[in-house]
């Protein structure tokens, strides 16, 4: 891989390029005094506090310090896929861990295979424990660390949990249940191919930016208090787009989120004027962020919706997605904090 046609070699990309197709080389390690430099070719998909991640084609990402580069340059696209190519496949477990880095939290702790997760209170997604597994402890030693870790930062325990997947699973929600933790928020997670969702019209419509503007906060109406941590999870992830359907003096018309990981792009946080609602913004909407994941190599997407939202569920079957799995959230009962 040659960056400088043989002349002196330069890092040419910048914070400004995420989102671009890259080439870095950087240094790997020092043996004999000597470096021992390694190339990464890929999708610049963040650059946060000096470390970038690179999530090359077959949607490994690899993470490189900032200080370890001595090359970079923005490198054409490659050639366009086919569109029609079937999307990835995954289990439970691989759709909920994707899920949770395109909605990261403010705070982690892991718990053997459990992820303990704290974002100030905004959103249950991002203020609940992910257990994926064993956390490496007894079932009743584990969730009193889950209560007293949750009761330190003052929300209430939370335990997201798959419904019809594993024996493990459903071993845990009883248990809870067994224990008083009330089932809330049942929630149905949606796959499908990316490519006939960008077919979809009036994506011309749709702008498309890194990051939410004060409009699309508003219309997204859930921030409340939390404005500022809402800001940092929905900025968070590998490559996440907004977009937004122009309105008027009262806000965007609509609004979306997309977040790009390899090849799976999550959809979320469709929004729509009550006035504008059944016109096709929320199509449009998802057709500009499935055209933009497509660019980014994604096939496959996915998304949540909850169980009682009849209206968003059909919408969704009508785009190609279908029921993949479900989960809901067990609460502690009263008491659960400290």
């Amino acid at each position: 891989m040659e960056f400088a046609g043989g002349g002196r070699l330069e890092v040419r990309i910048t914070p400004s390029d995420v989102g671009k197709r890259v080439s870095v080389r950087r240094v790997a390690e020092i043996v004999g005094a000597r470096p021992v430099f390694t190339d990464a070719v890929g999708l610049l998909t963040s650059w946060n506090e000096g470390v970038l991640i690179i999530t090359r084609r077959n949607g490994e990402a690899v993470h490189i310090p900032e200080r370890s580069l001595v090359a970079g340059k923005v490198v054409p696209d490659r050639p366009a896929r086919p569109r029609r190519m079937a999307p990835p496949t995954a289990t439970a477990h691989e759709l909920q861990e994707l899920a949770s880095r395109g909605w990261p939290a403010l705070e982690t702790e892991r718990l053997g295979d459990w992820l303990l997760r704290a974002s100030e209170g905004f959103t249950r997604r991002a203020n609940s424990v992910l257990p994926l597994g064993d956390p490496g402890l007894p079932p009743d030693t584990a969730i009193r660390r889950v209560r007293d870790w949750y009761g330190e930062r003052g929300l209430v325990p939370y335990v997201q949990v798959a419904t019809g997947t594993t024996d493990s699973d459903e071993r845990l929600d009883d248990g809870l249940a067994r224990d008083g933790w009330t089932a809330e928020a049942h929630t149905l997670v949606y796959t499908g191919p990316v490519a006939p969702v960008a077919d979809g019209p009036g994506a011309e419509r749709v702008t498309l930016s890194r990051a939410p503007d004060a409009g699309w906060l508003a219309r997204y109406h859930r921030t409340g208090e939390l404005a500022e941590a809402a800001v940092r999870v929905l900025t968070g992830g590998p490559s996440v787009w907004f977009a937004t359907v122009p309105g008027d003096e009262t806000g965007p018309a609509a609004i979306g989120r997309c977040v790009v990981d390899g090849r799976w792009a999550q959809f979320g946080a469709v929004e729509v004027d009550p006035r504008r609602r059944r016109s096709g913004l929320a199509t449009a909407v998802l057709a500009a962020l499935a055209g933009k994941a497509l660019d980014e190599g994604a096939t496959g997407g996915y998304l949540q919706v909850e169980e009682e939202n009849e209206g968003a569920r059909a919408l969704y079957e009508r785009m190609g997605f279908t029921a993949h799995h479900g989960y809901h959230y067990r609460r502690a009962p009263q008491g659960g904090t400290r």
